[in-house]
């Protein structure tokens, strides 16, 4: 069979899978889990209840939406009540959403009728079943989820604008995710003004990810002594996370470090910046320091980590 007919076979039995399984979750139905809510605004009301706020750029991204259809939706839960729009701290020009207190409820009945309807299904299978299913479902996502070539991110050295972008974006989404005020938008400026002022091209260095040629991430790494340096300023775009971004970045940071000469690396983070943490932690990097103090607005857990370069030293 010629390769584009073994294609078309193949996109066949695809497009037949997906018309059996959602058949199984009742997505064809007029309202997703006997709700009033079509399957596309039921996944806008679950991504919105993963954070206390969402930007609507990033969110029309994660989900893939039209702008206009999103805007559709977002009005409709507005009249609703189920969720409060408004302009970013720090950069009047993005709308961040959070949903209010029925739109929590109104989440909290769909995923609870989700995990009734799934447990129905597995309750079916005996355990071998279950377990094969889960093999097969997990197989689809790591497949289906590796991003295009095109899409692959990469990583490069500064250029004319990303200083602005480093700045601009950690101030609004730090804001968005955490509700740090302008202060914190203010010292991401001066750390970068002081790199630029006073960068050691030799042993200090930045760099930007990519994602389909649009910014996607940062991270400096900087001189703090002449045998120490200093990770600052990682940040990884919503729309970008789990692309493995963040630890390709923590990453090249350590191996520069280590080609400069630096004999440790260290890094000054908070307690809630969750997902750096893990990152800092899986390449080896161990909390030397904890201490409380309120900064940005918001009462705050600062933690020094650092990594022993000569330990990792092939």
């Amino acid at each position: 069979m010629p390769a584009s007919q073994r294609l078309e076979a193949r996109v066949a039995e695809v497009r037949s899978f997906n018309r059996f399984y959602t058949a199984i979750i009742g997505v064809l139905d007029e309202g997703l889990l006997d709700s009033p809510y079509t399957l596309t605004e039921a996944r806008v009301i679950f991504e919105l209840a993963q954070h206390d706020t969402s930007e609507v750029v990033a969110l029309r991204r994660e989900l893939g939406l039209d702008a206009g259809y999103l805007s559709r939706i977002l009005a409709r839960f507005e009249a609703d009540g189920l969720i409060i729009r408004s302009r970013a701290s720090g950069d009047g020009r993005r709308q961040v959403v959070r949903l209010t207190d029925s739109g929590r409820r109104t989440y909290a009945g769909l995923d609870a009728d989700s995990a009734v309807q799934i447990r129905g299904l597995l309750n079916r299978l005996g355990e071998a079943e279950q377990r094969e299913l889960l093999t097969a479902m997990g197989t689809i996502r790591r497949l289906a989820a590796k991003p295009p070539v095109a899409e692959q991110p990469t990583l490069r050295a500064f250029q004319p604008g990303d200083l602005g972008w480093v700045v601009q974006r950690h101030g609004a989404l730090y804001a968005a995710e955490y509700g740090w005020n302008d202060t914190f938008e203010a010292l991401v400026a001066r750390i970068v003004a002081d790199y630029v002022d006073h960068r050691d091209p030799d042993r200090e260095r930045a760099w930007i990810a990519e994602v389909a040629g649009e910014p996607a991430g940062c991270v400096f790494c900087v001189r703090k002594d002449e045998a120490t340096a200093q990770l600052r300023l990682l940040l990884v775009e919503p729309s970008a996370r789990g692309l493995g971004i963040g630890t390709r970045l923590v990453d090249e940071c350590i191996r520069f470090a280590r080609s400069a000469g630096y004999r440790r690396i260290v890094l000054w983070t908070n307690s809630v910046l969750n997902d750096a943490r893990r990152i800092y932690e899986r390449v080896g990097f161990e909390l030397v320091e904890s201490e409380p103090h309120h900064s940005y607005g918001q009462d705050l857990v600062g933690q020094v980590w650092s990594l022993d370069l000569a330990a990792g030293a092939a």
